[in-house]
């Protein structure tokens, strides 16, 4: 069902939907007329909206029965609710969109050994499966959250810093994910964070709901792997509500599995935008739901972030 190409059109007034991230844009420019050709597959698509309306774009992955990602769906294929209301589809895209990751790994010293060596072999694999156009940073997570090679640091330099992780010190896992969200957030576009751990935390200062809010607010779909006998609810939480994927796995065999799961679906998403018109008060959440028309029950699933805070 692949379709490699990621294209960008303009909806009139059709309803759509996507997962995953949202950003908001201003624009002083009037709304544009639909392009005579698509953007190039490597192009974001860029949305103008009128002067003085706020939009909200959102990133949303669909999966089939099998949790293979479902491609080739038109914008009329999507139903987006803002606080209950339908909404149309301004800005409609399907594709490999440019993205900006960061990759997350547990090397306190309860990840020592085979764990910490596994975690470090996926990551290198991750890592070398990003296009040429996506940009990654590598942050070693243990008492601190320290980037170990940033975002402008040559992709063979960033899997080198992952092989020479070693296994030191405590875990504050919950401030890592924070730190390292707050790096992103002066990003554009597209973020991800991945994460690696075996869901241990005894030292951080954020509590479980602080760290649950601020990835809310954000624009990162985060994606724990938790090597564990069982989820860690806050870090499925954190998943689930910007639109990304926890895993449990109860030993780091499955670590590969997980993260070409995680990459394909990042190289297959839908953009959409629309302009909340009449109902984005400033300060208030907003929820929304996201569904494929017909498919409520067809075994498919769409997984987006839950809403935004109006700004």
């Amino acid at each position: 069902m692949s379709r490699p190409p990621a294209r960008a059109v303009r909806s009139s007034g059709r309803s759509g939907v996507a997962y995953g991230a949202f950003r908001w844009v201003a624009a002083a420019a009037a709304l544009g007329m639909l392009p005579a050709a698509a953007p190039r597959a490597q192009e974001e698509p860029q949305p103008r909206f009128s002067s003085g309306v706020q939009a909200v774009e959102v990133y949303a992955t669909v999966t089939d029965a099998a949790g293979e990602p479902v491609t080739g769906l038109r914008a009329v294929d999507f139903q987006l609710d803002d606080d209950g209301r339908p909404q149309a589809i301004t800005t409609f895209g399907e594709g490999a969109f440019p993205l900006t990751v960061a990759l997350g790994v547990d090397r306190s010293l309860s990840m020592a050994g085979e764990p910490l060596r596994l975690a470090r072999r996926a990551a290198e694999g991750f890592l070398r499966q990003l296009r040429p156009g996506d940009r990654s940073m590598v942050v070693a997570i243990s008492a601190e959250a320290d980037v170990v090679a940033p975002l402008d640091a040559p992709r063979e330099a960033q899997v080198q810093a992952v092989a020479a992780l070693d296994a030191w010190s405590t875990t504050a896992l919950r401030d890592a994910v924070v730190k390292t969200l707050d790096r992103l957030a002066p990003e554009g576009g597209r973020q991800a964070l991945v994460v690696f751990s075996d869901g241990t935390d005894r030292y951080s200062q954020v509590s479980a709901d602080a760290m649950l809010q601020r990835a809310r607010r954000g624009s990162a779909l985060v994606y724990p792997i938790v090597l564990g006998r069982a989820p860690v609810a806050a870090l499925s939480d954190v998943a689930r509500l910007t639109g990304g994927r926890a895993f449990t796995l109860r030993d780091a065999q499955g670590l590969d599995g997980a993260l070409d799961s995680i990459a394909r679906e990042l190289r297959h998403q839908y953009l959409l935008g629309y302009a909340p018109a009449g109902v984005a008060e400033p300060g208030r959440w907003h929820p929304i739901r996201v569904r494929v028309r017909g498919q409520e029950t067809g075994g498919w699933r769409v997984r987006a972030r839950d809403g935004y805070e109006a700004r």
